[in-house]
């Protein structure tokens, strides 16, 4: 591994913090500002940005009263930038100039004394703040200013990581004690003194009336664009190809780049999957590109390598179920060359949508959404009564949150309400204590009085809430990723990408008579006719079975002193009973995931994090300015 200087992280591996130009900051910043720390600057010396980061993963510059900084995946340069703090006359500059870049990043802009740090739209790139010292400070991981701050967990706010699934807005608040999350759609703007914040709406999500013929233009694009973003910088880039329409996409864009492509096929065990055909059949009109097919029995199963998860995470994810098959095959590809892996993640979450747009296409455009939703009772095997009484609830969006307070110990509820509602109710197991079932209902009690949705129609919120859920996850594989040696990428949750698809006309997204077709018109000219011709996907169902029955003596093992149960949050004894018997109905449907989950982020955490006081390093007397940021004029 090629060493590096301090306070370089490898891409994607990065973190940083952001202050108020003010006296009263430092005293924060001696409290995050350990050795090898990088630290921007601003005119009066005092800290700015300061944390660990690579250097193609940040630009910065300053005017006379003014400084914009970008960090992440941004072509844009520095003469650009530079423009842009010379005019700026107002903050939301700032936010207006976040909404026309390309790419996935942080922003963080200052004027005259005020401070604004936004991320982005998807959620992947996430803000939080704390006030400390008596300053309001800012950073892109809740456990950093956790740290700093000498706060432990929030056991009330773990217990509710326990529902499954987790409903909107109870997982936006952090898992620490003392911080806050910013809304993705909102920016951070803190005042002058440092004493002072409030957030911003500065994205909405856009109209859903575009034809598809003006959205497939669009999203090819700002897809084209997303995966020239990463592949700018790089010699060799590798991408995953499964055969599925996503990553075929994603693949077949990289290829029209300079950089050299190594496409990865990792083909499921089901003798019934299909994917190693069909990313043959794409690599035929690759030519140019080298393509590597991993050995399927060879691949990590679900539920691999659970007991020796180390990586640094602010939230319990269930990422780490599938932590070892993320990260089995970088390794290899980055032993090849490659210097950032795109993946396809996210194509479902955007070129298909919610069913639940048809809840409102009932009652504007009957005669259409009748005939798709009988396609849908045939597609999905809905039952006509539950699909009946779905559609006919009209609750707003805070009395259908307090509703699904008495029906959490209640078997799952049918497919259908969650696909036509506001989402999948959440429900809690028998493992979970009666205290711990206490404080969750409290809090859902508590975010119903004054929930609203991520957007009045009940199609466009579930749209919003999936992304968000998916890149809850991927913000956290990304790190994991980047510190096994390889950064990875998925272009399709890029915020301009987000917009192209949801602009387009919901019925022209979603039937049941086509495949993905806002994605397969984007792609036409670009991925080869046969390509664009898959109607199907693989589930990786067995992998996830056999997982179950493989590592049977890793789950069994990680009830033994189980921190949940030391909390009083689970039952070990009833969660061990199940460990022994894998083919207990209803495990193959991920009902233990939000546990695992909970019980291998806590035991990540240091000894004192994990008992209820997290531990900063040692700081030093003072900053190091960085030279990544020119001296005013």
């Amino acid at each position: 591994m090629t060493p590096r200087s301090p306070g370089i992280a490898r891409p994607g591996e990065g973190h940083f913090t952001v202050f108020p130009d003010c006296a009263e900051a430092l005293a924060a910043a001696r409290s995050l500002i350990t050795p090898g720390t990088r630290v921007l600057s601003y005119p009066s010396g005092r800290p700015w940005l300061a944390g660990r980061w690579h250097d193609r993963e940040i630009t910065a510059v300053r005017a006379r009263r003014s400084g914009i900084a970008v960090l992440g995946c941004c072509p844009a340069g520095a003469a650009e930038l530079q423009r842009c703090a010379e005019r700026m006359r107002d903050l939301t500059e700032a936010g207006e100039l976040a909404r026309r870049l390309p790419g996935s990043f942080h922003l963080v802009a200052h004027l005259d004394g005020r401070l604004r740090i936004q991320g982005s739209a998807s959620g992947l790139r996430r803000v939080f703040h704390a006030t400390l010292d008596g300053t309001v400070v800012a950073a892109d991981r809740a456990d950093l200013l956790a740290s700093a701050a000498g706060t432990g967990v929030d056991e009330e706010e773990l217990a509710v990581r326990l529902l499954w699934p987790v409903p909107h807005p109870l997982a936006e608040t952090p898992v620490w004690r003392g911080g806050t999350a910013v809304p993705p759609e909102d920016a951070l703007v803190i005042t002058q003194s440092g004493r002072g914040s409030r957030t911003t709406r500065w994205w909405t999500p856009p109209g859903a009336d575009r034809s598809p013929e003006d959205g497939a233009e669009n999203l090819r694009t700002a897809l084209d664009e997303a995966v020239r973003a990463r592949t700018r910088s790089a010699t060799t880039v590798s991408c995953d190809l499964s055969g599925g329409l996503d990553s075929t996409s994603v693949t077949f864009l990289a290829a029209r780049t300079p950089a050299r492509v190594i496409a990865s096929t990792w083909p499921g065990r089901d003798p019934a999957d299909s994917d190693l055909h069909w990313a043959r059949k794409a690599a035929e009109h690759l030519p140019d590109a080298e393509h590597v097919i991993w050995d399927a029995d060879a691949s990590p199963l679900v539920y691999t390598g659970l007991l020796d998860i180390d990586d640094p995470m602010d939230e319990p994810t269930i990422g780490v179920m599938d932590r070892a098959r993320v990260l089995h095959h970088l390794p290899g590809l980055a032993s090849r060359g490659s210097e950032v892996h795109l993946t396809g993640i996210g194509g479902d979450h955007i070129a298909w949508c919610s069913e639940a747009y048809y809840h409102r296409l009932l009652r504007t455009s009957p005669l259409l959404a009748l005939g798709r939703l009988r396609g849908f009772r045939a597609l999905w095997n809905w039952p006509l009564r539950d699909t009946a009484r779905a559609l006919l609830d009209s609750r707003p969006y805070g009395e259908w949150l307090a509703g699904t307070v008495q029906d959490l110990r209640a078997p799952s509820a049918p497919a259908v309400s969650g696909a036509l509602g506001w989402g999948t109710p959440p429900r809690l197991f028998d493992w979970v204590t009666p205290d711990a079932d206490a404080v969750i209902r409290r809090a859902l009690v508590r975010a119903a009085e004054d929930a609203a949705p991520l957007a009045p129609d009940r199609g466009m919120h579930n749209d919003l809430h999936l992304i968000r859920d998916c890149t809850r996850i991927l913000r956290i594989w990304d790190r994991m990723a980047a510190r096994a040696g390889l950064p990875m990428a998925s272009p399709f949750f890029d915020d301009r990408v987000i917009e192209a698809a949801l602009a387009v006309r919901p019925a022209d997204r979603v039937t049941p008579f086509a495949y993905k077709p806002l994605l397969t018109s984007a792609m036409r000219g670009v991925v080869p006719g046969v390509c664009l011709s898959r109607r199907n996907k693989a589930t990786a169902s067995m992998d996830a079975a056999n997982g179950l029955r493989e590592h049977r003596a890793d789950l069994l093992a990680l009830w033994e002193n189980s921190e949940l149960a030391r909390r009083g949050l689970v039952d070990a004894g009833r969660l061990r009973m199940l460990a022994v018997r894998p083919a207990t109905p209803g495990l193959r449907e991920a009902i233990l995931y939000s546990t695992i989950a909970c019980e291998v982020w806590l035991r990540t955490l240091t000894p004192a994090a994990g008992s209820g006081s997290a531990t900063a390093s040692a700081p030093v007397p003072g900053p190091a300015p960085d030279p990544a940021v020119p001296a005013p004029p």
